[in-house]
């Protein structure tokens, strides 16, 4: 996939598969609805530090079937924090795609460093359809920075600031 400047990436589950690592059951991204680049960005000469302002809509369905919920909790299935962390360290994920030869057939390394100030502020259950939003906050070499949100219905869910590591 060749980028253009100005363009909207959208991704579906096929290529998402062929960018992250995870897997089901710890694959929590179905689509990225648009990659949105900082104005003037050149995708063809690219640093880490030009992806700062990139911004990545994600979403994901969360369902009733998954493994998690027998156990969190019994019959009041409630979605864990640490998973709508993973679900935006994952979304996050996507705004290197540039600075990527072949972004489709790579084999991508990444790694959760740090995740800070995380609110939980209304309860994920089976049935929700999730916006995962995700900012470049800050890039340095193979450490990236971002701000995140989880919506559904535009009501904030859950947010945070993470940090994590790519290496390809």
């Amino acid at each position: 996939m060749k980028l253009e400047q100005g363009e909207n990436m959208k991704l579906n589950l096929e290529q998402i598969k062929t960018f992250l690592p995870h897997r089901d059951p710890f694959l929590f991204i179905d689509r990225v609805d648009s990659i949105q680049f900082p104005p003037g960005i050149d995708l063809k000469n690219i640093e880490s530090k030009s992806l700062v302002g990139t911004q990545i809509k994600a979403a994901f369905l969360v369902k009733k079937e998954m493994e998690i919920f027998k156990g969190h909790f019994p019959g009041n299935p409630i979605l864990p924090g640490v998973i709508q962390i993973e679900m935006m360290a994952q979304a996050s994920s996507f705004a290197i795609i540039p600075l990527l030869k072949d972004p489709f057939s790579n084999t991508l390394e990444v790694a959760l460093l740090a995740a800070d100030g995380a609110k939980f502020r209304k309860p994920v259950v089976p049935g929700m359809e999730l916006e995962i939003q995700s900012v470049v906050a800050r890039a340095r070499g193979s450490i990236y920075s971002y701000e995140c949100k989880i919506f559904h219905q535009n009501e904030l869910c859950s947010e945070t600031s993470i940090m994590a590591s790519a290496k390809f």
